[in-house]
């Protein structure tokens, strides 16, 4: 088989992360930081257009890898219209929903439009997104909630679920849709979702205030306490939401976002850390309860993934309390760089067909 190049492409809020796949072998990759001062130009995340472009292009040049055995460009998938898991096209329609995101900005929404733009620099190369976090594969009956004002909605890691859950399905020799699995992604936010046959038919809205707390987030908290307060006087509605979003959780709790941190203050004997970081890893287990009953108790594995599946300490407390439902398999790290690039190789062979997004 010929050499074949994949470029994947993953804008953060603060970096661009890119790598150089030939075939399954990653041969380049590099996680560009961006100061305050870099981005304090841009008054919008899409305006970063350009200077994300050219720092990619800068370091991509430095690869000299043959830009006609380049056959895709990847791109992060952003904040559009709720679709299905996939790979999609970047066509006018979605480059549209991008800029005028249904769900807000993010730097993800990047990833469409450097992908295409980069992709015209490339004589053989295509352009796509896949599996973005709002990637929607709901049951009808996991949409309701408790007033009609208010709809669940699928907004979670996606990327590293789908591909955690792909990976893990080749290891017992079984195919993906023939699974029923419990994902968690335990990151700076957390998501845990039932994969029932290939879809993921329920999970919390990692970034909407559902699930459990995390690093970063409050997760689910009483409304009604969340009202009084959100009315008290206290809180502008930006300040407010960023207690929530950004600022809650571990966050909130310890004085750090750091998992890594924490987990050596309890190493160290800090009792009150140990605590609230068991709680975190308690909620973790109770939300993997809450799918396990969405499979009816048909539970084939739960798999752990993201940056804190490294901790043994916490991974272990979670399997102290859910350790009943089913088999654990741990994968740890985010893999969305690799997630990018194998489905970018699914599409070069014809395992997958490409997608045409529609809003």
């Amino acid at each position: 088989m010929e050499d074949v190049y994949i470029i994947a492409i993953n804008p953060g809020s603060t970096s661009t992360k890119i790598a150089v796949y030939r075939n399954k072998e990653c041969i380049f990759e590099e996680n560009i930081k961006h100061s305050a001062d870099d981005l304090a130009p841009f008054e919008k995340i899409t305006d970063q257009f350009e200077f994300r472009k050219r720092v990619i292009m800068e370091k991509l040049n430095g690869t000299r890898i043959e830009k006609d055995k380049v056959r895709v460009i990847m791109g992060r998938g952003g904040l559009v219209y709720p679709i299905e898991s996939g790979v999609y096209r970047i066509n006018e329609k979605m480059k549209h929903d991008l800029v005028h995101s249904p769900v807000g900005e993010h730097a993800s929404n990047l990833g469409g439009f450097i992908a295409e733009d980069l992709a015209k620099d490339f004589p053989n190369a295509e352009a796509f997104i896949c599996d973005p976090v709002v990637t929607d594969e709901l049951d009808e009956i996991a949409r309701i909630a408790g007033h009609p004002e208010f709809t669940r909605r699928s907004v979670f890691h996606a990327l590293n679920q789908k591909a955690t859950a792909r990976r893990h399905a080749t290891a017992v020799g079984k195919k993906y849709e023939e699974l029923n699995l419990i994902v968690a992604h335990l990151g700076g936010g957390i998501s845990i979702g039932a994969h029932r046959h290939g879809r993921v038919v329920d999970v919390n809205h990692a970034i909407g205030g559902e699930g459990p707390f995390s690093p970063e987030r409050a997760g689910s908290v009483s409304v009604i306490d969340a009202v009084k307060l959100a009315y008290s006087g206290k809180y502008s509605e930006k300040e407010f939401t960023k207690m929530l979003i950004g600022k809650g959780g571990l966050c909130a709790h310890l004085g750090t976002n750091n998992a890594y941190e924490v987990e050596h203050r309890v190493k160290n004997g800090d009792e009150h850390a140990a605590l609230v970081y068991e709680a975190m890893a308690y909620q973790v287990a109770k939300f993997i309860g809450m799918k396990a009953v969405v499979l009816k108790g048909k539970v084939d594995g739960i798999l752990i993934t993201g940056g804190i599946a490294y901790d043994k300490w916490f991974v272990g407390k979670i399997r102290e309390y859910a350790d009943w439902i089913g088999p654990f398999f741990i994968y740890p790290g985010e893999n969305e760089m690799e997630a990018l690039a194998m489905n970018a190789l699914r599409v070069i062979n014809g395992e997958v067909e490409v997608k045409e997004y529609q809003n």
